[in-house]
């Protein structure tokens, strides 16, 4: 698949799923609910390798690396994501979700001592700016108190650790990793640390009684687990961890226009102008901008 395939498969089905893990919180410990999610899309890809004849078998190095992927993307991410979204408003993870892109820059040229694209950071900057834009009335209902600077320090320390992960996945796949089994074993390793961390804390597990827990869990595993992250992976594979992590400057506009069909989200001029300054800025991180300008300057001589 083309990158502007991936991308757009990525950025849609993750724009959804925020209004999926909404179902999740209530009965379920976050813990649980994510150990879950990634136990059976953990399944679906064994039973895929299985059904395809895919050797699993990797060295062991690599599965040190994919254990590194497991407890930072698919632990310590989703669990202090989903443990954020409990005290502070989903504009705020938005807006702070946007600098995973800047980690991901730092963290790739530390270290995979590869260089830093200016064409990312600048995109990054006007993402910031766009997603700013776009929630600005909501940041005017916030009130400051004791759970929302703990609930930012659950959204900082997920982002952290999901750009973490990213770098370490680009680093798996440079190995000529296969996708598929990468993200089995990543997810497998996941679902061990978030067991024991279940354990450990004491979380209890729940038989959730509202039907719309288990219509998310379906989603959340095929569409958001399975086959986002197996899209999301490529990604990081065909064009590095930096330009791909722009999905997360994107995916908020798919999830607001969500919103506004099924919650009555209105919108206002700011958004707008923040929605069309994202797309600017996607622009220039993919290298589109700039190749449009070349190629009207190579024309002209």
């Amino acid at each position: 698949m083309s990158n502007p395939l991936l991308f757009s498969v990525v950025v849609l089905i993750w724009g959804s799923t925020w209004l999926a893990i909404t179902f999740q919180f209530g009965e379920v410990d976050p813990s649980i609910s994510v150990a879950v999610r990634f136990f059976f899309a953990a399944l679906i890809l064994l039973a895929y390798c299985k059904y395809k004849g895919l050797s699993l078998a990797l060295p062991r190095h690599i599965h040190v690396k994919m254990a590194g992927v497991g407890l930072c993307l698919y632990t310590l991410d989703y669990s202090l994501l989903y443990q954020s979204q409990q005290y502070i408003i989903s504009a705020i993870v938005a807006l702070m979700s946007s600098g995973m892109v800047y980690i991901n820059v730092v963290l790739r040229r530390v270290l995979l001592k590869k260089p830093i694209r200016t064409e990312v950071i600048v995109g990054a900057t006007l993402g910031l700016i766009g997603i700013g834009l776009i929630f600005l009335p909501e940041f005017s209902k916030v009130s400051a108190n004791d759970y929302i600077l703990l609930g930012i320090s659950f959204a900082l320390g997920s982002f952290f650790f999901a750009s973490l992960g990213n770098v370490i996945s680009e680093r798996i796949l440079d190995h000529g990793t296969p996708v598929i089994q990468m993200n089995f074993w990543a997810m497998g390793y996941g679902v061990v640390f978030l067991t024991i961390n279940a354990l450990v804390t004491g979380a209890e597990i729940v038989i959730p009684n509202n039907p719309n827990y288990y219509y998310s869990l379906v989603y959340l595993t095929v569409f958001g687990s399975v086959l986002a992250f197996g899209a999301y992976m490529q990604l990081v594979k065909q064009m590095g961890s930096d330009k791909a992590a722009y999905v997360v400057l994107v995916y908020p506009i798919v999830a607001l226009i969500l919103s506004t069909i099924f919650e009555g989200y209105t919108w206002h001029t700011e958004a707008f102008i923040g929605v069309l300054v994202v797309l600017l800025g996607n622009a220039i991180a993919m290298g589109k901008l700039k190749i449009n300008v070349f190629t009207k300057q190579s024309a002209s001589k």
